[in-house]
């Protein structure tokens, strides 16, 4: 099973606001993660509640304002939780990265056997991620502060490169306009 876990916990204060609650973004993400073939998604909050969508499950992360990796923690966790062979973590402040993203990269992972694939565009590493069942315990193991997965991803030999710049910019947008 595959579960898209989007990370959506950050207050957005370069951007004014959680980014969760910019219009359209949340939609845009969730609809990433299913049409781009995960099963179920995890959306993770913390700086703002909102209601999930149709379908999403939604879990807090009660430590997020420590950074990013409390965000990743908790929806690995609830992915493993829920059995998931593999996890695409995405965030939501992505919004030109589509299901065709997606659907690529994790096509990757599956064919790979690694379990571990990233998206790139040009140079330039972003989201999605793809990470197989059997890497959770050392990623979690291994993340802490504003740090999410990269440190892991970076110390492997065996992660896929999945270029998607014909495809997205995969910019973080970081402030409005």
């Amino acid at each position: 099973m595959v579960v898209g876990v989007l990370l959506a916990a950050g207050a957005g204060r370069r951007y004014g606001k959680p980014k969760v609650l910019v219009e359209g973004w949340l939609e845009t993400a969730v609809g990433a993660l299913r049409d781009g073939g995960c099963a179920e998604v995890v959306l993770v909050l913390g700086a703002a509640e909102v209601p999930a969508p149709p379908g999403v499950t939604a879990i807090t992360a009660p430590d997020w304002d420590e950074g990013l990796s409390a965000s990743v923690r908790a929806g690995l966790l609830h992915a493993e939780g829920m059995d998931a062979d593999y996890a695409v973590l995405h965030v939501i402040d992505t919004p030109d990265v589509g299901p065709a993203v997606v659907a690529r990269v994790l096509g990757r992972a599956l064919a790979s056997g690694g379990g571990l694939a990233r998206t790139y565009f040009g140079d330039r590493p972003g989201h999605p991620v793809v990470i197989g069942r059997q890497h959770l315990p050392a990623v979690l193991a291994q993340i802490s502060g504003d740090q999410g997965a990269g440190s892991y991803l970076r110390s492997r030999r065996d992660v896929e490169i999945v270029d998607c710049a014909d495809l997205a910019g995969g910019q973080d947008v970081d402030e409005p306009g």
